[in-house]
């Protein structure tokens, strides 16, 4: 086994992923209560007792909720660099075993190699990962990589350089500009800022962002963060459809807003 993978929740209102390895057990980003994780978790077989460790991206609530109510799971390692750290620790009654790198930083966790870099989006020092298990040349454990890349205005060309070389790549489409212009919930600033440099990837930049690159070597899509009132996956399916055609090997999987995903075996 490289690695199997599943996308637990996705969207504003919590997003989180489960990693696991011959050696490990992970969870990226934790944006749900402790409580609903763990549901989550036994959906997936898994508890947040067995879980290893916790890689966040940033510090808002839908990526990092689940920290303040692990104080009942010590053993649970939280990575997150020093702004992220600090951020979180504010709000906490308790002390989490932080383990802090420093963006751009490559380090290993078990028999997971960890990229961080950076992404830009409105928080203190929000990170993308890759994450990298298995070895070259062995058939039974070949070496496989997943890049997550949530919550970013825009894509550099240093992220656009660390999902190339990935086996799976799991990315936001958050909106649909003309559904978010049209949402008559969102203040005009609220839109400004979803739509900024800083802020979520639309659908037409996701497709962007997917065309420039479009590696060979990926052999699955996820698209997630979709927003619940200005995107829908019909939009998300119209706007990347030459994409997918294009990049007709490798398979697509859009993520609703709220849902998850079946574990997916990168063997």
């Amino acid at each position: 086994m490289a690695m199997r993978f599943s996308i637990l929740g996705s969207g504003s209102s919590g997003n989180s992923a489960l990693l696991v390895t011959e050696g490990a057990r992970v969870l990226v980003d934790a944006g749900f209560s402790a409580r609903k994780l763990d549901q989550l978790l036994t959906l997936a077989g898994e508890s947040l007792a067995r879980i290893d460790a916790i890689f966040l991206t940033h510090e808002h609530g839908d990526h990092a909720a689940a920290i303040d109510g692990l104080k009942k799971f010590p053993h649970i390692r939280v990575f997150a660099n020093g702004a992220t750290r600090r951020a979180i620790q504010a709000g906490l009654s308790y002390q989490p075993d932080w383990q802090v790198f420093e963006t751009g930083a490559r380090f290993c966790f078990r028999d997971l190699e960890v990229e961080s870099f950076a992404v830009p989006h409105d928080a203190h020092d929000p990170v993308g990962f890759r994450f990298t298990s298995g070895h070259e040349g062995d058939l039974f454990a070949p070496r496989r990589s997943l890049a997550w890349l949530t919550d970013l205005g825009h894509a550099p060309q240093h992220v656009r350089e660390h999902i190339r070389e990935c086996d799976v790549v799991v990315v936001e489409a958050n909106h649909c500009p003309q559904l978010l212009q049209a949402d008559t919930r969102r203040p005009w600033s609220t839109k400004q800022r979803i739509s900024g440099r800083h802020g979520h990837l639309s659908n037409e930049g996701t497709r962007e962002l997917l065309a420039s690159v479009a590696s060979p070597r990926w052999r699955r899509i996820y698209l997630t963060h979709l927003s619940r009132d200005c995107n829908s996956r019909a939009a998300v399916e119209t706007a990347l459809s030459e994409v997918r055609a294009a990049l007709c090997a490798c398979e697509f999987a859009v993520v609703g807003a709220g849902e998850g995903t079946p574990f997916y075996e990168l063997v």
